[in-house]
């Protein structure tokens, strides 16, 4: 059995490097040798570790390689875990006695290892998964993402130091939490990283939507939990219109459709059926307007979004009707959609988790995000509001809280430029 360390029982480690001197405009210090060894200790902060949970498909390909058989994987080890709930099943003691990995049981010593000082050059935050409260009046589940984030910023500054971290999708179930989670961030000038696996996915067709490209309408395709996926859906959405031209500049207002609104929605022009059947026929899924209107359940919903540049997108959660995930827009140059479906390995080991932990591990490595985290800060409060209208008869939010204006990356999807062909 792994010994659960504490505080009173330190065992002491030694960290590479020495910490380099603080600059006069910010206190805090970097945890970071002139030039990096080949291998980052990371520390695992998670709320529950069983198999194909995310802590296993995250830090698992951490320790036993990227197919989790032995073979190759991230410049990264992991130095430390918490973990918040032992679950049936668990994995976490078994995986840390094979790795000489320690477990503490609070996410302060989990940073410095026990000492007097943080030991570790990164960490991933994965608060997925686990026996949580739910909000009743919306369903969501009160991950506790956030404090996991305030314990590991609040140890960051006690050290006077700071790591990158990783944020498991979306930032918070709540809006107040997120935003809260990225204005610390951007205080303490850490690296911050979050999201989903899917915009960094397999893509068929493997083609980018250039950058500047002036989109009329974009639609969304998704199923499964309306928070829990409908993230997975909208961060999907959001990698491919953040690319339009001028930038993202953050979003006016929000409803979601359910029922007899969706097709009163279709009616008043709130979504484009030609656009959302031409996504799902990229996807392999070739539907009439009557077949999806008969197969859809009373499950599935139509997030409505206005953004501010006066973009409208629709994200489709038809359940019933698939069980993957895509994206279609429309361009001003041209009226036929243009589609993609973001491909998932639907199996052990989940490889399309490999593609995120590339962009932790590049993330960890530069102590530069791989991309924005305003784009899941602006996904979160988009789902916030979403589920907040699901729960009020569809009501509209306007959400001037929203403005949030930022920039895409070049980061590369799985395939994209014949990188990573998708598993056989």
């Amino acid at each position: 059995m792994t010994k659960i360390r504490s505080r009173n029982s330190r065992r002491q480690f030694l960290s590479y490097g020495a910490l380099a001197a603080a600059s006069a405009s910010n206190p805090l210090q970097y945890v970071a040798a002139t030039s990096p060894p080949a291998t980052l200790k990371v520390a695992g902060v998670v709320s529950t570790y069983f198999r194909n949970s995310h802590a296993d498909v995250i830090i698992g390909k951490i320790l036993e390689g990227w197919r989790q058989t032995g073979g190759d994987g991230p410049a990264l080890e992991v130095a430390s875990l918490y973990v918040d709930q032992i679950s049936d099943g668990d994995l976490s003691r078994s995986m840390a006695e094979k790795y000489d990995v320690p477990i503490f049981d609070n996410i302060a010593d989990t940073l410095t290892l026990g000492t007097d000082k943080v030991q570790i050059d990164g960490v991933l935050c994965i608060g997925e998964h686990g026996n949580y409260e739910i909000v009743p009046e919306t369903g969501q589940v009160m991950y506790p993402r956030r404090r996991f984030f305030d314990e590991v910023t609040a140890t960051l500054e006690q050290h006077r130091t700071r790591v990158p971290i990783f944020n498991d999708k979306h930032l918070a179930y709540a809006w107040r939490d997120a935003a809260h989670m990225a204005r610390t961030a951007k205080r303490l000038k850490l690296p911050f990283l979050a999201g989903s696996s899917l915009p960094v996915a397999w893509r068929s067709p493997a083609t980018v939507l250039p950058i500047g490209t002036k989109l009329t309408q974009a639609c969304g395709i998704g199923y499964g939990g309306l928070e829990s996926y409908g993230f997975h859906a909208l961060e999907t959405m959001q990698s491919i219109v953040e690319r339009r031209r001028g930038g993202e500049s953050g979003v006016q207002q929000i409803r979601t459709l359910q029922g007899d609104r969706i097709w009163e929605g279709l009616e008043a022009g709130l979504w484009d059926s030609e656009l959302a059947l031409a996504t799902l026929k990229n996807m392999e899924i070739d539907l009439t307007l009557e077949q999806l209107k008969s197969q859809l359940t009373d499950g599935a919903a139509v997030y409505v979004i206005d953004y501010q540049d006066g973009l409208r997108a629709a994200c489709c959660m038809f359940n019933g009707v698939t069980s993957k995930f895509g994206c279609g827009v429309r361009t001003a140059k041209s009226p036929s959609p243009k589609a993609w479906w973001f491909k998932l390995e639907h199996k052990f080991p989940y490889g399309h988790f490999e593609h995120l932990l590339r962009a932790i591990e590049k993330t960890f490595v530069t102590r530069r995000p791989a991309y924005p985290v305003e784009r899941t800060l602006l996904t979160t409060g988009i789902l916030d509001r979403c589920m907040h209208s699901l729960a009020n008869d569809g009501a509209i939010y306007a959400t001037p809280e929203l403005r949030i204006r930022y920039k895409p990356s070049e980061w590369p999807f799985a395939n994209q430029d014949s990188r990573h062909a998708f598993p056989t």
